[in-house]
């Protein structure tokens, strides 16, 4: 089981001077309660002072059945994590080096996953039949994808496991955040702190989310993915020409190959270079709005080629991307279930904060920043936008985030 904090974060994590740590449940300390019990009755698996799990659970035979189910959970995901690997390399459009990066399977325990305490009962209820996977493209020119590399591209695929419709959330990457030990800065702080278990817990904590797998990846790969698919098509304006260029003649320097330039505008076969050229451009209006919408473009273009392809393509595209991806998945698990790929379908995405709940300004030595305003109001709006929650009521740790970050910010913002 993941830990469900209720009204306070009690593990303070270590620190480190290059970055900022992370953040905190009911009070804004990041120490452990005094009793480390909740004052309800729920059987929510939070641990008491003694590590003990709080609550009636019940009886063997309905801990059996939790563990099926979540299993049946499991098998259902794997079948749509095939195509969110290859459509995550899409997101990773932010290196200037191409790296041989080597990645793997990381075990995460359940345990060490920070899940607030009113989540529980979304699960049953608005949440239910819903899985909520982490997607990160890192920042590493070095093959870094475990952690000490910021994460450049933040994004949270919700999956409806009956329908296989799937809603991709970018949660922008200088959103100020509670990291998850107290520490509040630019969110994509937290990966590079904690690597992905600290990325997940800190958006778990601000977004009330129930995130436990996570995919991770870095550039090498992206390029030859797309060509892999036979390209993508995208809409290129005047504007983005220019500078989609100039970063394939970046990225064709390191990559020691040659590129084609974009000659012309409107609505075109790309391929693997140039789209990742389209998805690195952050000029020409929107600035990182506007990219990580472009991110989110190129994901559902790559999306559409992946239904052409067939399972003996994906199979091997799935290998060679596998080898440069660092995740809580085991590739024996995604090829097995390649055959349903075509049940799932991205039907819409958003970015986080939402643009009528958000604001930019320098915060102090933080820097230029993306605030939620707030976020309490951005949760009501993300739980409404992925799971058709009209009622839904934040969490005290939200409420808590919510106003530190105010009180952070305010007098910063015009």
């Amino acid at each position: 089981m993941a830990k469900y904090i209720e009204d306070e974060y009690d593990e303070e994590r270590p620190r480190k001077k290059s970055s900022s740590a992370n953040g905190s449940g009911k009070k804004t300390s990041g120490k452990k309660s005094s009793g480390g019990k909740s004052s309800g009755t729920k059987s929510s698996g939070a641990k008491s002072s003694g590590g003990k799990k709080t609550g009636s659970k019940g009886t063997g035979k309905k801990g059996t059945s939790r563990k099926q189910q979540a299993r049946k959970q499991r098998r259902r995901i794997i079948i749509f994590i095939v195509e969110i690997i290859i459509l995550v390399i899409a997101v990773v459009v932010l290196y200037s080096v191409l790296t041989a990066t080597k990645g793997g399977k990381m075990e995460i325990k359940e345990n060490d996953i920070i899940i607030n305490d009113t989540v529980q009962q979304e699960e049953e209820a608005t949440m239910k039949g819903y899985r909520n996977i982490a997607l990160f493209g890192v920042d590493s020119t070095t093959g870094a994808l475990t952690k000490n590399t910021r994460s450049d591209s933040i994004m949270i695929a919700s999956i409806n496991q009956d329908t296989g419709e799937c809603k991709l959330v970018s949660v922008y990457r200088d959103t100020y955040l509670n990291l998850s030990n107290d520490s509040y800065n630019k969110c994509n702080a937290a990966y590079a702190k904690g690597g992905p278990e600290m990325a997940i817990n800190m958006l778990n904590m601000n977004l009330d989310m129930n995130i436990t797998d996570f995919v991770t990846v870095g550039f090498a790969g992206l390029t030859d993915t797309i060509d892999a698919l036979g390209g993508v098509y995208i809409d290129v304006d005047d504007n983005e020409m220019k500078h989609l260029n100039n970063y394939q003649i970046c990225m064709a320097e390191n990559l020691h190959r040659d590129y084609t330039p974009v000659s012309s505008t409107g609505y075109q076969l790309l391929n693997g270079l140039q789209a990742t050229g389209y998805c690195r451009v952050r000029y020409g209006g929107g600035d990182d709005f506007r990219r990580a919408e472009r991110q989110r473009e190129v994901l559902q273009a790559v999306a559409d080629q992946t239904k052409k392809a067939s399972v003996p393509s994906l199979t091997e595209i799935a290998n060679s991307v596998f080898e440069e991806t660092y995740t809580s998945l085991d590739l024996s698990e995604i090829v097995e279930m390649l055959s349903d790929v075509n049940k799932y379908y991205i039907s819409d995405t958003a970015g986080f904060p939402q643009e009528s709940y958000r604001a930019t300004g320098r915060i102090g030595s933080k820097g230029s920043c993306v605030i939620p305003v707030t976020l309490e109001d951005n949760v009501k709006w993300l739980h409404q936008y992925l799971f058709n929650d009209y009622d839904y009521e934040p969490s005290e740790t939200v409420k808590t985030c919510s106003a530190q970050i105010y009180s952070d910010t305010n007098g910063y913002l015009k």
